[in-house]
Parts: C-alpha cells; structure tokens; sequence
C-alpha cells in the first residue's frame, strides 16, 4: 500500500501476475494483505489454476455439485484416499478381493491362504474373525459380497473335487455368528456367484455338449440350506444359456433398475441422446464412428423363421446343411471346430425363448433388474457383455423348478443385450446408484480375425476401462487409462474394481491401485504395493476411505489428507513432561 493507505497494485495487475504462479504460491501471497487475500481467491483465477494443474480439456463443465472453482480444487487435491495409513498383514498368502458391508462397519477379505477374513472397519481395523475353508476341500477363496442387510456373507471359492478336478463353491456365513449356513456348488469358479436379494444367491453350473459347445445355468439358490447334503437344496433354474466357441458365463452381477432415475452423478456432459432399442448389439471395436452409429439390424425377436438360410425354418435349414456336406457342395472345407459351430447355431435357433421387446422400456418404478455377465461368440476369452433383466416373478425359488412361460421346445434362453468389448474384460463393476457399469479390458488389435476359438489374439498391456449408461446401453466418456497388465490370454485373471459417488479405483498387474475422478476422467493418485495389486474397495459410506489388496500378502488402508489431519487433530498429544516428573517421583 502507498503512504495513503491505498494499493499499489490493482487487482487486475495482481491477477496477471498471481496467473502464472502455482496453486501453493497463490494460497501463501494471499496471507500478505487483505487485497492479495480478496485477489487469490478469485473465482476465475482458480478457474485457470484448476484446469492447468489437472491437464483438463475446458471443454468438461464444472462437477455439477460445486459450489466454486477454490472449492473443487480442493476436493480433488485434499479429498482423494492416497495417505497409507495402515497395512494389515494377517493373511499368508496373496490376497484376492475385498468387500464392504453396506453399513461401512466391516469388511471381507479372500486369499490364496484359503481363509475369509472379517474385519471391524474403525478408526484402527481389526480382525473379528477369520473362516478356514480348507476342511471342505476349498483350494482358496477368491469373492465374497454381503447381502443387502448385511446379516450374511457370501463367499466364492475354488473347490477340489474327486480325482483333483477344480470347480467352483459358494458358502453362505452368518454374521451373528459366522456360521457356515449352506454351500452351493458353482461351475465355473469364474462365476463367483451374487445376492439376488436378502435371502437368496445366484449360482451357475456348466454342462458340454460338444468339444466348444456348451450350456450355462444360473440357478436361483435359497441361502439357508442344507450344508452337507446337495439333494435338500431349494433351487430354481433362472436361465439356461448357449455357449460357441469354447465361451462361457462368468462373473455374475445384478442391477437394480429401479434406481436409474435418481443418480448420483451424471456423467454425460451434453443432453443425453435418445434411447434406442433397435440395437442390441454394439461393438467398441468398429473402424469409424459412423459405423458404431448405425444400427445393426436384427431380427424380430418373434419371428421363428430366418431368412439369411433362404426362409427355410432352423430344422430344414440343419437338415439342408447336413445334405450339403454329404454332396460336397460345402466350400471351402470346414474344420471340425468350425462345424460344431455351425450345427449348434442352426439347432439353437427354434429352440431358444426370444429375448425381451424392448430392454430399454423398463418402469422406473418397476422392481425390475438386470443379470450382468460376462461372456463371448468367437473364443474362450471373455469378450462381451451379457444383459437379462430378471422379472419380478424370477426373484423367489417359489414356482416351477424350470421356469414359468417356457415351451417345451424352448431350451435355452436368448440374452436381451450383448456389448462386444472387443477385448478380453479382466474386471467390471456397478457405481453405487447403479446407473453406470465399468468395464476394465485388454484391447484386441484393431483388425484381427479370429479363426480359432482355442487361439484368441493377443492382448494389449494397456488396461482399458469402460464406462456404460446402463439405462441408455450406451458407452459414455472415453476410456479411462493408466493401469497396465502383462500376462497372457491363458493366464489372464480379474483385478476387481470399484466405484463411489465421485472416485473410480482399479488394481492392476504393475503393482499399483489407481483412483480416477469420474466427473473429469483423469487419474488422480497411484497407490504403492509390493505386488500385483488384485482388488480394491471403497468404504460404502465414506468415499475418501479405500482397501487395496495384493499378491505381497497385505491389505493397505488408505485415507485422504483432510481425513489424517481431522484425526490427527482428535488425538490426545502426550503429556511427556508430567510422565517424566511422575517416574522421577516413584524412583
């Protein structure tokens, strides 16, 4: 200030200046004087910080519930989970998955060591109890979930069966006692099983039927029932499902419709284009934008006939087909892979119940919700994204065994929606209101043809995670990159992810978690581990609290800055002095 007691400066000199220092600069010239203070908050200047420091297009809007630009500079820099505060070392052997109760009170833990761990999530996280499944001939636990009211936990693992063959197991364990309740078995392993409601969990089982070809059940299973013995089971058949080209159902989810309409967070940043349901079927693997914009024509769901076989029925078309091969008018010649295919299209398709109309129509209000899946057409490796919407009258193991409206000659069902990933998808997860679906995938070269389903092409180390509206069946924002895996088709495993109101967090193969803001699509901090980094969980009622689990055997707890301080602040300081005047007393 001059003698007068005006400023020397003014502000719009101050403001051209205070723009080419950084956020911390900024924040310490504002402690000079009352001007500087009034100047180093301005809105449009922290506006200009904002989006130099988070290398942010300008073209993404504001997150829709801040209130100022200072503001959400602050909650991206000071609110992320980043501070190790904590690493828990109670298992001995690789850590798999982690899962929170709904409350936040505790959490779950899967490992090699073939335990499941529960632990009271307080201030400092102990262990309440641990379950060794090695005397049901578990090799290791590998998933667990708690149901909606938290009373029980769901556990998946890997069960050894006679002459060493592996398969799947689900166990049900009480939370008011941590009894075991019931086991399910559960074939593939890989389809971990989920809650469908409070009380009763889906299963899958898998029968062959040739040496590629196969068919999936899920099963509607009753969560209390007998432990040793599988005949008292209480079961239902949900749906039976074809499987080609050595694919398979794995890694179910449910999704609850009816929470659609009120989001926590709308990641489009333009009106949202109209649904459509006349494509069913998209794929991120398309060469042009035009092309994933038309829709695919396919045939009404309705109609029994098929005209690409000259509208000749399914049993016509199969005998013609038979015919064909024995006249030698088959060319060029198929392999037998190839005509196990064939023949299994042309016999599934009379005997397959249509999908559902129109996907897209479900009432907001219904209690409507949807089957998630992963699955695939051209190779083992799972590739696409299977969509059934369960019906209310599906959602109890009251009724017939196999199903309700079902003909005779209806023995499969038909998938209501299908997203080709064009990769190999190692990790999906649903935000916590349910609208959106994040999808991590390793990319397929752009051009590749797969003519062997026992050979899928090579995939990238770039991980790659999608995001789909799951109201609209659209993929939304670009995919979000960062974290990166190494291994091969053939050994290829789920690193789980997980979602909160704002954060986005993933493991990966390089021996980090990473935490992605959903808003902005950038990534905001990397989390150290020894090892792979196999599952990370958010806490469920307070976001800047996140688990990463890893192969190096531990569980690492994470806090944000703002959370360390304010509980660094709560404890009591040491009265070292009174303690020391104390024992000079007793001696």
């Amino acid at each position: 200030m001059d003698a007068g007691g005006g400023p020397l400066l003014p502000d719009s000199v101050l403001y051209e200046i205070f723009l080419y220092l950084d956020h911390v600069d900024v924040l310490s010239a504002g402690l000079v004087c009352r001007q500087w203070h009034a100047v180093a908050r301005d809105e449009f200047l922290w506006k200009e910080l904002f989006y130099r420091y988070y290398r942010i297009s300008r073209e993404v809007p504001r997150h829709p519930a801040a209130v100022s630009w200072y503001d959400e500079f602050q909650r991206l820099y000071d609110t992320i989970p980043c501070v190790e505060v904590q690493a828990l070392k109670e298992h001995n052997d690789q850590v798999l998955h982690l899962s929170f109760s709904h409350s936040g009170c505790l959490f779950a833990s899967c490992s090699k060591d073939c335990t499941v761990k529960i632990w009271s999530n307080e201030l400092d996280i102990s262990l309440q109890h641990s379950s060794n499944m090695r005397p049901y001939n578990w090799s290791y636990t590998q998933f667990s979930q708690f149901n909606s009211d938290d009373s029980l936990l769901l556990v998946s693992g890997v069960f050894v069966g006679p002459h060493n063959s592996s398969s799947g197991e689900i166990a049900v364990i009480s939370m008011e006692n941590f009894t075991l309740l019931s086991r399910v078995r559960n074939k593939p392993y890989d389809v971990f099983g989920c809650w469908l409601n409070e009380t009763n969990l889906i299963s899958g089982n898998l029968h062959r039927i040739g040496r590629i070809t196969s068919c999936s059940v899920l099963w509607l299973n009753n969560a209390f029932q007998g432990i040793e013995s599988e005949n008292v089971n209480v079961v239902k058949r949900l749906f039976k499902i074809q499987n080609l080209n050595a694919s398979t159902i794995r890694t179910v989810m449910v999704a609850d419709c009816s929470r659609y309409d009120s989001p926590d967070l709308l990641l489009d940043y333009e009106e949202q284009l109209a649904a459509s349901s006349t494509c069913p079927v998209f794929d991120l693997g398309s060469d042009s934008e035009e092309e994933e914009a038309k829709p695919k024509q396919m045939p009404e769901p309705a109609v029994q006939e098929f005209l690409d076989d000259g509208g000749v029925t399914a049993e016509d078309g199969l005998q013609q087909f038979f015919d064909d091969i024995m006249e030698g008018r088959v060319r060029p010649a198929m392999t037998e892979t190839e005509l196990e295919t064939k023949v299994a299209e042309l016999f599934v398709r009379n005997r397959t119940k249509p999908p559902e109309l129109n996907l897209l129509s479900t009432d907001s209000n219904s209690k409507t919700k949807y089957l998630i899946f992963t699955t695939g057409c051209l190779t083992y490796s799972p590739h696409q994204i299977g969509i059934k919407r369960i019906l209310p009258h599906q959602m109890t193991t009251a009724g017939p065994v196999l199903g309700e409206e079902r003909r005779s000659d209806e023995f499969f069902d038909s998938l209501d929606h299908v997203i080709d990933i064009h990769g190999h998808i190692i990790g999906m997860g649903l935000s916590p209101d349910h609208r959106y679906l994040y999808v991590n995938s390793r990319a397929w070269p752009r051009d590749c043809v797969i003519s062997d389903p026992m050979q899928p092409p090579p995939i990238a180390e770039e991980i790659d995670l999608h995001v789909f509206d799951l109201k609209t069946m659209k993929e939304v924002k670009r995919a979000l990159r960062a974290h990166r895996a190494y291994t091969p088709n053939e050994e290829c495993f789920f690193i789980f992810l997980d979602v909160s109101r704002d954060f986005v967090a993933s493991g990966a193969e390089d021996r980090h978690g990473y935490i992605w803001d959903r808003h902005y699509n950038i990534c905001l901090a990397k989390l150290q581990h020894d090892n792979v980094v196999n599952s990370v969980a958010f806490s469920p009622v307070e976001q800047e609290l996140l688990l990463t689990a890893s192969d190096d055997t531990t569980i690492k707890v994470w806090r944000s800055p703002r959370t360390v301080r304010i509980q660094q602040a709560r404890k009591p300081r040491p009265r070292k002095l009174l303690f020391s005047w104390l024992m000079n007393q007793r001696s």
